[in-house]
């Protein structure tokens, strides 16, 4: 049953009864993320006091109580808390299944419209809409239709359009049917804890905000490698690659709350305000700063055409033309089949005007610190950086340097670590799906985007996506870290992963 550990601020957060509608509810979105972060939720007691979850599909899984073994499995693999008897009793009498599609949804409508009078339901209904982009239109018309999008708060997963066209035409179908103020475009990232710390480090600490800025900051790493190939994805990523994957969503997302102006508030409107700016200020990317990638083996996956042009990587340098950034490079990384799998921001910083300690040898003593070539070809420890590792453990770490113990001045690199899960080991963490799930269950758009961002994002990614002057993939081995050309991107200061990781 759910955890009474602080009844007040339970009852502070739990949002108003509700039913909760799944497309795609036996998928594996569904399954991982999904049925697990309800079902964390309501121990942690943030899940309305009663709900009904209800998944919908064009296929029967077979019986009610077929369907939910199926999310009693999913609990068993992919939960982070314990399933009890009682726990599983208590979240299992409020599943069932209905079928439904673009062409016929009155049956769904009904067992809404049923579910939502059993349990005198005061909040809006959540409709989770985990479909193909090219059934998202449809989709979206016959919740329409049928009034199941009467009033209801409406979660939609990327991609948001695969162009600026299409951005737009969704957009426009999504406001045919909905107000802006129903539509959630789930980031995922920007729900985990890592993330949302940015803000926090910038805003809550007067030691930061005065030294974020082109004064002080030289440079900006966002960096996401992952280890795996596409496994099995062919299907997706031939249709998508990785640009539309990750850049024109995560990483210039992240990218945002890195780069925005002090809200006056910290409410959605607020932060959406200085986000679209940001956005508004980013130079439509270079082609000719932008390297796309391909990882050796890739057309030998299935459903992979022979002679395919999909990128498996990217990395690119990116602008923010304003008073605060302006000179200042944010260089962006991902791909798959890379040589580790992590989640990097990098803010780092200029060195000093003056050099007065002797930087010719090397000062990696206890192999701790990186090392990387200076311009006259000896080493010298990285910049002074502060890095936030967007990790389920989260960390943000400031590098620099420190006397080594001993009669000389030579000098070693050194860390200071903040662990938020060990500082703040007494509380009770949510996992990223978990966070924006209940904010939308409380009508929270902070941690969401909007229509306008997304259209501008498209605009700037543009010159790499369309025409003539897209690069063309370069090959790379498995394992490696790309393409020679995205290695040497950020010269001189290299990437920090991964020489600083």
């Amino acid at each position: 049953m759910p955890d009474q550990r602080d009844a007040k601020t339970t009852r502070a957060q739990r949002p108003e009864n509700r039913v909760l509608v799944l497309f795609g509810a036996t998928g594996d979105l569904a399954k991982r993320k999904l049925y697990p972060g309800f079902f964390h939720l309501m121990l942690a007691g943030l899940m309305p006091e009663d709900f009904r979850i209800i998944g919908s599909g064009r296929h029967s899984p077979g019986t009610d109580e077929e369907f939910r073994e199926r999310i009693h499995d999913a609990l068993s693999e992919f939960g982070r808390k314990e399933l009890t008897d009682e726990t599983w009793e208590a979240f299992s009498e409020r599943l069932s299944f209905v079928v439904s599609s673009a062409d016929d949804g009155e049956d769904l409508a009904k067992a809404v419209k049923d579910a939502e009078d059993e349990i005198g339901a005061t909040g809006s209904r959540l409709v989770y809409l985990s479909v193909p982009p090219s059934a998202m239109e449809s989709m979206v018309g016959m919740l329409g239709e049928t009034g199941i999008a009467k009033d209801a708060a409406l979660v939609i997963e990327k991609p948001f359009g695969h162009d600026v066209a299409s951005a737009k035409a969704l957009n426009a179908a999504l406001h045919e049917t909905l107000r802006e103020e129903q539509i959630f475009r789930i980031d995922h990232f920007l729900g985990k804890e890592a993330a949302q710390n940015i803000l926090a480090f910038r805003f809550a600490n007067g030691l930061f905000e005065p030294i974020w800025n082109r004064d002080h900051i030289a440079y900006v790493q966002i960096d996401v490698p992952e280890k795996l190939t596409i496994e099995g994805r062919a299907a997706f990523y031939e249709g998508t690659g990785a640009f539309r994957d990750m850049i024109t969503t995560h990483l210039l997302q992240l990218l945002g709350f890195v780069a925005l102006e002090p809200p006056v508030a910290l409410n959605a409107d607020a932060l959406h305000a200085e986000r679209t700016k940001v956005f508004q200020s980013l130079r439509p990317l270079d082609p000719e700063r932008t390297v796309l990638g391909q990882y050796e083996g890739y057309r030998d996956e299935d459903d992979v055409a022979d002679d395919s042009d999909v990128e498996t990587f990217v990395a690119l340098e990116a602008h923010v033309d304003n008073w605060r950034w302006k000179g200042v490079p944010f260089f962006l990384r991902t791909g798959k089949a890379l040589a580790d799998g992590r989640r990097v921001v990098t803010v780092g910083f200029h060195e000093p005007p003056m050099r007065m300690f002797p930087l010719h040898r090397d000062v990696d003593h206890d192999g701790d610190g990186a090392v990387v070539n200076d311009f006259d070809g000896h080493k010298r420890a990285r910049p002074n950086e502060i890095v936030f590792e967007l990790s389920e453990d989260p960390t943000v770490s400031i590098e620099m340097l420190a006397k080594v113990p001993g009669p000389t001045m030579d000098l070693g690199a050194v860390s200071m670590k903040l662990d938020i899960d060990q500082d703040f080991y007494d509380r009770h963490g949510l996992e990223a799906y978990e966070r924006l799930l209940h904010d939308v269950m409380k009508g929270d758009h902070m941690l969401f985007t909007r229509a306008e961002e997304i259209e501008r994002l498209w605009e700037v990614c543009a010159p790499v996506l369309e025409g003539d002057d897209r690069p063309a993939p370069l090959p790379y081995a498995q394992g490696s870290w790309g393409p020679e050309e995205a290695v040497a991107l950020p010269h001189p200061r290299g990437w920090r992963l991964p020489d600083g990781g």
